[in-house]
């Protein structure tokens, strides 16, 4: 039946679907949706356009790879028909007689042949026996009316704003770690227990690592949280982590305090902080903070319990169990997936805050910690960059690379600027250094760069020698190596592998690994159904993508309840570029991937708005192109990434919203082609249908571009990296309801 919701939703491919011509639209609304979707206005959808929604390429009756507007209203009045929803003015057939006329040989039923696309025959075959009856049809397109319709003639979109679903709304914020003291050593404070005595945290922490638990008695946030609390003491303590019970507001009687831990049965050690020391030393802000520390006191995660309550909600059971996620995390040696989120409690009122170290800065104490936060994932033996820095020599031997990289922020790799109005940063996988590690790290190389004390050392961070992910739950590889050439330039070269899985997986994370990096500079990753045509083609994703390998993006685990959907038998492309590095190598592409044990709530998609036809001048430092699109649809994005080559300045994303307001969505002053960055967001950002999306590319083309391969060369859209591209991929998801179930695959 799912097969059939994907088929026969058809009119309701333009109603219930990402089309959202709904099924009392009117031919004049059609017409506006096949304006939106023809950019150019030459009459035709093709090429880039028909990515403007995945539903597009099932329109095509003659299956040309092009849309023309008779074409496409003829698609859509036979798929209106089949699902007996008809706007005004098309007709008004029943399916009896619909049926009738399809069954061109008068037998009674409908071959695969009879009917106009193959899929819906599938859906309507529900019996699996290579033909179609009308008792068969009228029973699935029952099912399809009972289920698409609200009862008014009207379907409502299942679109619907981030930020009015439950499963964000209600969720603390996101917050960057570095900018909360997550990475930073925390000192060892002496607090007083209600007994009158000194209780230090490096004596309530466990053999590997500590929880410092806020709390009030007379929070009732905190009251909520307790019984999680004890569950969590009982499993920290299995799992050789202390948890120490702080309660932070000053002039909170001892008595209320110990009645609190008696009502609510929790057994690990209480202390107070009166004078709010401790609290202004981790910077805290409500009294249901918890803050993890590992075996050698790095703040390793800050912020909420879980996301069950919050000032004005409540859930039934949480979502997410932040701590507890990190603590696993801090026990396998990785850092967690989230280190830092707001905690809705009772605020604190404390005074100005110190923040969690102090000068002067030492190596062991503060720079091996920044280290290890944003430099050593990749400058480790083994790791993509070009040397380790995960030791005082190795640092002092790279302290002016270090300082002059840092200096003029190409480390580490972050680009987009600030957006206006934002007080803290939109995005989740934000690397750029916080002001109190930049101005730390600097000053630290630019003074005698003390060692300090060996004790103060951060556990060393360890790295998987194979896979990034963990183990995969299946491997998609190339058959053979491909042998890339010591000098020049090489095509793009195509792989395709056939899959084998006999049902439809649900991907929840996937990472490519070419067995010879330092020769691949970028591979597009697309995915066919069964049965389906494969090209090879050389727009390089410029219609979206299934999955990427850039410079900065080799590897992506969605959060939970998100996935990507692999069909059952499908066919996956490799579409790679080498970049001969004077010597002769092999590689071999292999995609690791991750599979959900269930379907998602949320289905990914990527797509791409691209500008083929560049003319980029020569001598021109600031050439500026343009490509926008209308959204046909609401959409909720979740990241944006640019593309362009080495003559590629700047590039930026804005928005017209249909009130006619405008926004900055995304800005890259300073874009790198060996850096692209995919720049996702905590909270997914909602566009409603008209919006306009327009992208800003700023092309150099002149002798002072020292990576421009030809200044008095006219460039213009090409594979190779003398060539150019600009394309602006947008991440986005659909919610996979049974209804609509895969009408926007």
């Amino acid at each position: 039946m799912k097969k059939a919701l994907f088929i026969l939703l058809g009119s309701a491919a333009l109603a219930v679907s990402v089309v959202g011509l709904r099924a009392q639209a009117q031919l004049t609304e059609f017409d506006e949706k096949f304006k939106a979707f023809d950019q150019n206005g030459d009459g035709i959808i093709s090429g880039s356009e028909m990515n403007g929604a995945n539903y597009l390429p099932r329109l095509d009756l003659n299956k040309d790879g092009k849309l023309t507007h008779d074409e496409a209203l003829e698609a859509v009045q036979k798929m209106r028909k089949l699902s007996g929803n008809l706007p005004a003015g098309v007709g008004d057939e029943s399916t009896p007689v619909l049926f009738k006329r399809m069954d061109k040989n008068s037998d009674g039923k409908l071959t695969a042949e009879e009917l106009p696309n193959k899929k819906w025959f599938n859906g309507l075959d529900t019996d699996k026996d290579g033909s179609v009856t009308l008792e068969e049809a009228e029973k699935v397109i029952a099912t399809l009316r009972k289920r698409g319709s609200t009862g008014s003639g009207t379907t409502e979109s299942p679109i619907k704003p981030a930020s009015e679903d439950p499963s964000f709304k209600e969720a603390p914020e996101l917050l960057k770690g570095s900018d909360h003291g997550v990475g930073r050593m925390v000192a060892d404070l002496a607090l007083k227990t209600l007994q009158g005595s000194e209780v230090k945290l490096s004596s309530a922490a466990g053999k590997n690592g500590l929880v410092i638990a806020l709390f009030s008695a007379s929070c009732p946030i905190s009251g909520k949280l307790a019984p999680e609390t004890a569950r969590l003491e009982a499993s920290l303590k299995e799992q050789g982590v202390g948890m120490l019970l702080v309660n932070a507001p000053p002039g909170q009687k001892a008595e209320e305090i110990t009645q609190f831990i008696a009502d609510h049965k929790l057994v690990s050690p209480v202390a107070t902080d009166a004078d709010g020391k401790l609290a202004q030393l981790l910077t805290a802000t409500t009294t249901t903070e918890v803050f993890l520390l590992d075996a050698a006191r790095t703040l390793v995660y800050r912020g909420a319990l879980n996301d069950q309550y919050g000032l004005g909600y409540s859930k039934d059971t949480p979502q997410h169990h932040y701590l507890r996620d990190a603590v696993a995390a801090m026990l396998r040696g990785e850092p967690a997936e989230l280190v830092a989120t707001s905690a809705p409690g009772c605020a604190l009122d404390l005074p100005s805050q110190q923040g969690i170290a102090s000068t002067p800065v030492t190596y062991h104490r503060d720079i091996a910690r920044i280290m290890q936060a944003n430099c050593v994932e990749c400058h480790h033996k083994g790791g993509v960059g070009p040397f380790a820095l995960d030791s005082y020599e190795a640092v002092i031997e790279h302290a002016g690379m270090i300082r002059k990289q840092v200096e003029r922020g190409a480390m580490p790799p972050w680009f987009a600027a600030p957006l206006e109005g934002r007080a803290h940063s939109p995005w989740i996988n934000d690397r750029s250094l916080s002001a109190r590690d930049r101005s730390d790290l600097l000053a630290w190389l630019s003074a005698d760069r003390a060692k300090g004390d060996i004790a103060d050392a951060p556990k060393p961070r360890v790295f998987p020698s194979e896979w990034s992910i963990g183990k995969p739950d299946a491997i998609i590889a190339a058959a053979k190596p491909i042998s890339i050439k010591a000098e020049g330039t090489m095509p793009y070269q195509h792989v395709t592998v056939a899959t084998e899985f006999p049902e439809d997986r649900w991907v929840r994370g996937y990472e490519i690994l070419p067995s010879a990096r330092e020769v691949v500079h970028h591979v597009i990753v697309s995915v066919h159904e069964k049965g389906s045509k494969v090209r090879g083609g050389g727009d390089e994703g410029a219609e979206g993508y299934w999955a990427a390998y850039v410079p900065g993006n080799t590897k992506q685990i969605y959060p939970e309840g998100f996935a990507r959907k692999l069909p059952a038998g499908a066919t996956v492309s490799f579409q790679i570029h080498y970049t001969p590095n004077g010597k002769a190598v092999e590689d071999t592409i292999r995609m690791g991937l991750l599979f959900s044990k269930t379907p998602p709530k949320y289905v990914v998609h990527t797509t791409g708005l691209s500008n083929t036809r560049l003319s980029i001048p020569p001598g021109e430092a600031n050439h500026v192109e343009v490509a926008q699109r209308t959204l046909p649809v609401d959409v909720n994005v979740m990241a944006w990434m640019a593309h362009m080559h080495v003559r590629g300045k700047a590039f930026k994303f804005e928005v017209t919203l249909p009130d006619g307001k405008s926004e900055t969505l995304l800005d890259i002053p300073k874009y790198d082609f060996n850096w692209q960055l995919r720049y996702d967001y905590a909270v997914p950002h909602f566009l409603p249908r008209g919006s306009t999306v327009k992208i800003t590319a700023v092309y150099d083309n002149s002798s002072g571009n020292p990576a421009n391969p030809d200044p008095t060369k006219t460039v213009r859209w090409g594979q190779q990296t003398f060539d150019e591209m600009m394309i602006g991929y947008m991440e986005h998801y659909t919610p996979l309801n049974p209804e609509v179930a895969d009408v926007r695959k």
